[in-house]
């Protein structure tokens, strides 16, 4: 295969005589449209993406996310628009991150502003022009008088006016207007039974919406409003009460700090996964849905990575990852039979319902030995450490089993057990039981470590 055919691409560079990577993404991407389909996912996003010109393609990627079968409530900020009318009309206010005093002066802005992104974006959906990402693209987006609000009232001394918060949602004429395929559209108002207009804060209407809807996935697009590790990468995924601690650090910059309080306080009320994603990144919120890392930072009760015992119903996703090593002679075949009979003394490891590496432990301890098989982490996937979590968790396993020793049989990666601790041993080094077995036409060599 030409380099050609291997490089990997942006979305936006990727020729098309890139056949392979094309057809590598596609089958990799399977298993979350399969969890996702019928899911529901509440997607947020402020004024600030209409202003940097992203609505065009952040709505080709949701008609897309809408055409697998997800089923989407978009919930629109507009807070750089009303500064903006409230600047052109001579008004000194200016309204910052979250809920603000409003006057009624604010609040004909906010209504001016909303209206006019929600027809911004019911445009967007609607064009369907050939040779474009929304070709033949038929997407109903339905507003309407969904939220009732009521006042924020009086605060420290401080009367809010005119801002609101969310009393009450109409789940019921919302989860109508998602079954038949369309899309709700939520802008940053609500109204009182006595018909009173409340401005209300993007993010709290968007965390109430997802929580109320019992949303597979909330998502934030900021503007690069992600948590970040010591190097500067992206930490794509904390525990809630990780994320707490942080917000309680106060390290954070007021705008990431509000983001991740909501998404935060989203997973706790019930939603099961909640985003920080950057919306300046192009597809970011495709990367973020349907690669294994994404892009963002995800919020989740608890890491959604896992170590855990295989079961029955792991044996197919065990033999995608061994066949390709069998094939290639890195390991000796075994074939379904063989996992499904030894199926318990496998560990996988496993991310938001994928699996993505195994290894498996088979004691001697007449011998005081246990071996590590089948090691393996899918090839997308690897460099991350994953391997060594895996080797770290079959020895920690082996010691509480009684063993002294691990051994590993190798043809290949011979390295890669020397540079962690293992000694090249010999055939005579093995158990009494696994010598009977060993494959001399493969000779594979041995590697031992004293636990």
């Amino acid at each position: 295969m030409s380099s050609a055919e291997t490089d990997t691409y942006s979305a936006q560079d990727a020729p098309e005589f890139a056949p392979a990577q094309f057809v590598r993404w596609f089958r990799e991407v399977a298993p979350y449209v399969h969890d996702f389909r019928g899911k529901t996912f509440v997607v947020a996003f402020g004024g600030e993406l209409i202003e940097d010109g992203g609505l065009e393609d952040l709505v080709a990627d949701l008609s897309l996310l809408s055409a697998l079968g997800i089923k989407l409530v978009l919930v629109h900020g507009s807070r750089p628009q009303v500064n903006e009318q409230l600047r052109l009309k001579g008004h000194a206010t200016q309204f910052g991150r979250g809920t603000e005093p409003t006057s009624p002066e604010a609040l004909e802005c906010a209504k001016e502003a909303a209206g006019e992104i929600r027809l911004d974006i019911e445009a967007a959906f609607s064009q369907g022009l050939p040779n474009t990402p929304m070709s033949h693209a038929k997407i109903r987006v339905i507003s309407g008088n969904f939220v009732t609000a009521r006042p924020v009232g009086v605060i420290d001394g401080v009367d809010y006016r005119r801002a609101g918060t969310v009393r009450k949602l109409d789940i019921e004429a919302m989860r109508n207007v998602i079954s038949q395929g369309a899309i709700v559209l939520l802008s940053p108002l609500g109204f009182s039974p006595t018909g009173e207009a409340f401005n209300l804060a993007m993010e709290d209407l968007a965390t109430n919406a997802a929580v109320a809807l019992r949303a597979e996935k909330l998502i934030f697009l900021t503007q690069n409003r992600t948590v970040t590790e010591t190097d500067g990468s992206v930490d794509t995924e904390l525990a809630r009460k990780d994320a707490d601690e942080l917000l309680a650090q106060g390290i954070l910059d007021e705008d990431t700090s509000a983001f991740l309080r909501h998404a935060s306080l989203a997973v706790k009320r019930g939603v099961a996964r909640a985003h920080l994603v950057p919306y300046t990144m192009d597809g970011s919120i495709l990367l973020e849905i349907f690669t294994h890392d994404g892009v963002g930072t995800m919020v989740v009760e608890d890491t959604l990575e896992d170590l855990r015992p295989a079961v029955a119903d792991d044996v197919g996703a065990i033999v995608q990852l061994i066949e390709p090593l069998e094939a290639d002679g890195t390991l000796v075949p075994r074939g379904r039979a063989v996992i499904e009979r030894d199926v318990e003394k496998f560990t996988v490891l496993e991310h938001d319902g994928v699996i993505y590496g195994c290894v498996a432990l088979i004691p001697y301890l007449e011998d005081g030995m246990a071996e590590m098989a089948c090691l393996i982490v899918h090839p997308e996937w690897q460099g991350t450490g994953d391997g060594e979590k895996l080797l770290r968790h079959a020895e920690t396993s082996a010691r509480a089993l009684g063993a002294r020793r691990l051994f590993v049989l190798t043809t290949r990666t011979s390295h890669w057990f020397l540079k962690r601790g293992f000694v090249q041993g010999g055939v005579s080094d093995l158990p009494h039981e696994k010598r009977a077995h060993y494959n001399h036409s493969r000779n594979s060599m041995v590697f031992i470590k004293r636990l």
